[in-house]
């Protein structure tokens, strides 16, 4: 549950977001301001999302949001308004804003906001945790073949190097619908370990399986073969649904928008476009499941290709 604080000089709209969010249950509200003047550091801890109105009077939401990064606040901002004017909005996502939500206010829109907002925060813990795994297992590989930390300077540009790569992976992420999806830890793991081996061509000639396992030997060490067949098939499963839900995303963007700049670019790279259409055609006459084929190997490729990019 994401902790969330408001600040909005409408005391109606406070009323209306506090009641959508609180019967929700995607989060609960720790504090209120109706301006911007007064809120410190000091009233967020803790705080994961502020729900900010753009125009207020005194201090609007961009001078705000400048001045809360300023003393050090790192959450994440939501904008409420109706403005419509693009300079605005423009200046408003360079300053660091998620998304917005529009006033009036839709209850649909609120949820489907903060559901988003909750899925990035979750795969950013999962990523978070991921990576002190990994850098345990890159220190641990350094100590074993010798390696001296006299040259911090290297290690530092291989942390930024991989800081920048878990980047374009959660960017790729968001854009294909799988953020929040329990597969994709075990996607950043896959094409770190990848790339970091430099063994994307072993996506031609290892079984998925096989390429599961090395991974797993790598993370969890020497785990007995039924733990280590279990973990396999676990992982396994979790990354074919998060496969099938980029399937079925891109192929929904499609059936809105069939110029829809996501969809015209990812879904003939990840899948084969005569499927995609398939799914499309079941989406419209409102099937929930599919008879489509996908195959996960073609996804990691491509996946791996566009992280490489």
């Amino acid at each position: 549950m994401i902790r969330i604080f408001l600040i909005e000089d409408d005391a109606v709209i406070r009323r209306m977001l506090e009641k959508i969010i609180n019967e929700s249950g995607l989060g609960e509200i720790v504090g209120q301001a109706n301006d911007g003047i007064g809120v410190t550091i000091d009233q967020l801890y803790g705080v994961d999302v502020i729900l900010i109105d753009l125009l207020m009077p005194g201090l609007d939401g961009i001078q705000t949001i400048k001045g809360l990064q300023a003393e050090g606040f790192t959450g994440r901002f939501i904008m409420v308004s109706q403005v419509e004017n693009k300079e605005m909005i423009g200046e408003a996502y360079a300053q660091g804003i998620d998304t917005f939500i529009q006033k009036p206010i839709n209850r649909l829109e609120v949820l489907s906001v903060l559901k988003r907002v909750a899925d990035h925060l979750s795969l950013e813990a999962s990523l978070y945790s991921i990576r002190k795994s990994l850098q345990i297992l890159d220190i641990k590989g350094k100590e074993q073949s010798g390696f001296s930390f006299t040259n911090p300077a290297s290690y530092g540009m291989a942390a930024y190097e991989q800081s920048t790569l878990e980047q374009k992976i959660r960017q790729l992420m968001l854009q294909l619908g799988i953020a929040g999806e329990a597969g994709a830890p075990d996607l950043l793991l896959i094409i770190q370990w990848l790339m970091q081996e430099e063994r994307g061509n072993q996506l031609r000639e290892l079984q998925l399986k096989e390429l599961y396992t090395q991974i797993l030997h790598k993370l969890h060490g020497n785990l007995n073969e039924q733990l280590i067949g279990k973990e396999v098939r676990a992982m396994e499963q979790r990354i074919r649904r998060m496969v099938l839900q980029a399937f079925t995303h891109l192929s929904s963007l499609g059936l809105a928008d069939y110029a829809n700049p996501t969809f015209e670019h990812f879904a003939p790279r990840f899948f084969d476009f005569q499927e995609v259409r398939l799914r499309m055609k079941e989406l419209e006459s409102g099937e929930k499941n599919t008879k489509c084929r996908i195959s996960v190997r073609k996804f990691l490729s491509a996946f791996l290709f566009e992280a490489k990019a």
